[in-house]
Protein backbone atom coordinates (compact mmCIF):
# COMPACT_ATOMS: atom_id res chain seq x y z
CA UNK A 1 0.00 0.00 0.00
CA UNK A 2 1.18 3.69 -0.56
CA UNK A 3 3.07 5.81 2.12
CA UNK A 4 0.44 9.03 3.64
CA UNK A 5 3.54 11.11 1.65
CA UNK A 6 2.24 10.13 -1.98
CA UNK A 7 -1.76 11.00 -1.05
CA UNK A 8 -1.06 14.14 1.04
CA UNK A 9 -1.23 17.79 0.06
CA UNK A 10 2.26 19.53 0.96
CA UNK A 11 3.41 22.41 2.26
CA UNK A 12 0.03 22.95 3.99
CA UNK A 13 -1.57 26.57 4.71
CA UNK A 14 -2.00 27.46 8.49
CA UNK A 15 -3.47 29.92 10.76
CA UNK A 16 -1.50 31.41 12.99
CA UNK A 17 -3.51 31.50 16.79
CA UNK A 18 -2.88 35.60 16.98
CA UNK A 19 -4.35 36.12 13.23
CA UNK A 20 -8.31 37.23 13.41
CA UNK A 21 -11.06 34.62 12.20
CA UNK A 22 -11.63 37.08 9.29
CA UNK A 23 -8.38 36.92 7.89
CA UNK A 24 -8.25 32.92 8.59
CA UNK A 25 -11.42 32.59 6.20
CA UNK A 26 -9.86 34.55 3.80
CA UNK A 27 -6.65 32.48 3.77
CA UNK A 28 -9.35 29.62 3.43
CA UNK A 29 -10.93 31.03 0.45
CA UNK A 30 -8.28 31.33 -1.52
CA UNK A 31 -6.46 28.48 -0.79
CA UNK A 32 -9.65 26.85 -1.46
CA UNK A 33 -9.69 24.70 1.47
CA UNK A 34 -12.63 23.83 4.51
CA UNK A 35 -9.94 23.79 7.10
CA UNK A 36 -6.81 25.12 8.69
CA UNK A 37 -4.33 23.56 10.89
CA UNK A 38 -4.05 26.37 14.06
CA UNK A 39 -0.28 27.03 14.75
CA UNK A 40 0.88 28.99 18.19
CA UNK A 41 3.76 31.15 18.39
CA UNK A 42 6.08 28.36 19.53
CA UNK A 43 5.44 27.00 15.92
CA UNK A 44 3.72 23.84 17.48
CA UNK A 45 0.01 22.26 16.59
CA UNK A 46 -2.90 23.28 18.60
CA UNK A 47 -5.48 22.41 16.84
CA UNK A 48 -8.24 22.43 13.63
CA UNK A 49 -9.61 25.40 12.22
CA UNK A 50 -12.34 24.11 10.04
CA UNK A 51 -15.21 26.32 8.06
CA UNK A 52 -17.86 24.60 10.04
CA UNK A 53 -16.15 26.08 13.39
CA UNK A 54 -16.72 29.65 11.65
CA UNK A 55 -20.21 29.39 10.74
CA UNK A 56 -20.96 27.67 14.00
CA UNK A 57 -19.46 28.71 16.79
CA UNK A 58 -18.46 32.28 15.72
CA UNK A 59 -21.17 33.61 13.34
CA UNK A 60 -24.40 31.51 14.69
CA UNK A 61 -23.40 32.56 18.36
CA UNK A 62 -22.73 36.21 17.10
CA UNK A 63 -19.49 36.87 17.89
CA UNK A 64 -17.45 39.19 16.08
CA UNK A 65 -14.75 37.23 13.60
CA UNK A 66 -12.66 40.64 13.34
CA UNK A 67 -12.10 40.38 16.51
CA UNK A 68 -12.09 37.11 17.74
CA UNK A 69 -8.62 35.66 17.48
CA UNK A 70 -8.01 31.95 16.10
CA UNK A 71 -6.24 31.01 19.31
CA UNK A 72 -9.63 31.35 20.91
CA UNK A 73 -10.90 28.57 18.85
CA UNK A 74 -8.16 26.02 19.50
CA UNK A 75 -9.33 23.25 20.90
CA UNK A 76 -8.76 19.61 21.55
CA UNK A 77 -6.68 16.75 19.98
CA UNK A 78 -4.34 17.52 16.59
CA UNK A 79 -4.95 13.94 15.22
CA UNK A 80 -1.63 12.97 13.04
CA UNK A 81 0.20 10.99 11.00
CA UNK A 82 3.54 10.83 9.52
CA UNK A 83 5.15 10.83 5.93
CA UNK A 84 6.42 7.43 5.68
CA UNK A 85 2.86 6.08 7.46
CA UNK A 86 1.58 3.61 5.58
CA UNK A 87 -2.05 4.86 4.05
CA UNK A 88 -3.69 2.08 6.41
CA UNK A 89 -2.78 3.50 9.23
CA UNK A 90 -4.24 6.96 8.20
CA UNK A 91 -7.43 5.71 7.19
CA UNK A 92 -7.63 3.82 10.71
CA UNK A 93 -6.59 7.40 12.30
CA UNK A 94 -9.53 8.76 10.74
CA UNK A 95 -11.74 6.24 11.34
CA UNK A 96 -11.07 6.09 15.03
CA UNK A 97 -11.14 9.83 15.56
CA UNK A 98 -13.97 10.46 13.43
CA UNK A 99 -12.01 13.19 11.66
CA UNK A 100 -12.02 13.93 8.46
CA UNK A 101 -8.35 15.37 8.11
CA UNK A 102 -5.30 14.62 9.29
CA UNK A 103 -1.93 16.55 9.92
CA UNK A 104 1.63 15.10 8.58
CA UNK A 105 4.21 16.30 10.88
CA UNK A 106 8.11 15.45 10.86
CA UNK A 107 8.97 15.93 14.55
CA UNK A 108 7.47 18.90 15.60
CA UNK A 109 6.86 20.55 11.95
CA UNK A 110 3.55 20.44 9.74
CA UNK A 111 4.72 19.29 6.26
CA UNK A 112 1.36 17.84 5.26
CA UNK A 113 -2.46 17.37 5.46
CA UNK A 114 -4.27 14.19 4.54
CA UNK A 115 -7.68 15.05 4.10
CA UNK A 116 -11.22 12.39 2.83
CA UNK A 117 -10.81 13.92 -0.53
CA UNK A 118 -7.04 12.74 -0.79
CA UNK A 119 -8.09 9.56 0.12
CA UNK A 120 -11.38 9.76 -2.24
CA UNK A 121 -8.48 10.72 -5.17
CA UNK A 122 -6.49 8.31 -4.16
CA UNK A 123 -7.48 4.51 -2.97
CA UNK A 124 -10.29 2.22 -4.12
CA UNK A 125 -13.92 2.69 -3.54
CA UNK A 126 -14.25 0.22 -1.01
CA UNK A 127 -11.36 1.80 1.05
CA UNK A 128 -13.06 4.49 0.66
CA UNK A 129 -16.14 3.76 1.52
CA UNK A 130 -15.52 2.31 4.53
CA UNK A 131 -13.88 4.73 5.86
CA UNK A 132 -16.00 7.62 5.14
CA UNK A 133 -18.43 5.38 6.74
CA UNK A 134 -16.36 4.87 10.05
CA UNK A 135 -16.00 9.16 10.34
CA UNK A 136 -19.57 9.36 9.29
CA UNK A 137 -21.30 6.91 12.03
CA UNK A 138 -23.29 8.44 14.76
Amino acid sequence: MARVRDIMTSDPTYAETSETVTHAARTMASAGVGALPIRGEDHRLKGMLTDRDIVVKVLAEGKDPVALHVGELAQGEVFAVRPDDDVRRALDEMSRHRVRRLVVTEGDRLVGIVSQADVARSLADAEVGSTVEDISRD
